[in-house]
């Protein structure tokens, strides 16, 4: 599964070339991850490699809209299919201006304290999942891992080193390069 979804992230979601980040940092190569989690293979894949890295006592995943929206959304149903339901929540930008005015979407499925994983498409500097974690927190729920899609390393691992959590990634570039020169499957 996992050489896999390598070819399909360097197919779909690996651009070489110049851009700026949302950090603000200049990089050489651009991952749109949502490319491949947003294919019905790319989601199978990435919820099924997510479940076998997430803690069994977790009651949940969530993440900072919009990236890490089909990555919740692809483990959720992928839990449930192997009998093993999580339920998803997103992490608005800015509260929702109107209703709940809260930054969590879907804590109907949560109780205050219920432990939870963050999901992540790409970290490059680890800002993101700083201000989300502090969101989360502040919801009224313990986070107690971050997961990732792609890890730039970039100075996002120590960022999150620095506020007590580990960052499990699927990939590092190199990982990912390495991964997706080997033979590939057709589809």
């Amino acid at each position: 599964m996992k050489r896999r979804l390598a070819g399909l992230l360097l197919e779909k979601s690996y651009i070489d070339g110049e851009v700026v980040l949302t950090s603000g940092k200049t990089s050489d190569y651009y991952f749109d991850c949502k490319q491949t989690a947003l294919h019905p293979e790319g989601a199978y894949l990435l919820g099924n490699l997510f479940l076998d890295m997430l803690p069994a006592d977790i009651a949940g995943v969530g993440g900072m809209t919009l990236g890490a929206d089909p990555l919740v959304t692809a483990v959720s149903v992928v839990s449930q299919t192997r009998g093993r339901p999580l339920p998803g929540f997103i992490v608005r930008k800015s509260p929702k201006g109107h209703g709940t005015n809260q930054y969590l979407e879907g804590m109907a499925n949560f109780r205050p304290g219920d432990r939870v994983a963050l999901l992540e498409d790409v970290v490059t500097t680890g800002g993101t999942l700083v201000k989300v974690i502090d969101r989360v927190t502040d919801a009224g729920l313990e986070v107690v891992g971050v997961y990732c899609v792609l890890d730039r390393e970039e100075g996002g691992r120590e960022a999150l080193a620095g506020r007590g959590f580990g960052l499990n990634a699927i990939f590092t570039r190199r990982e990912l390069l390495a991964a997706g020169s080997g033979p590939r499957e057709a589809g």
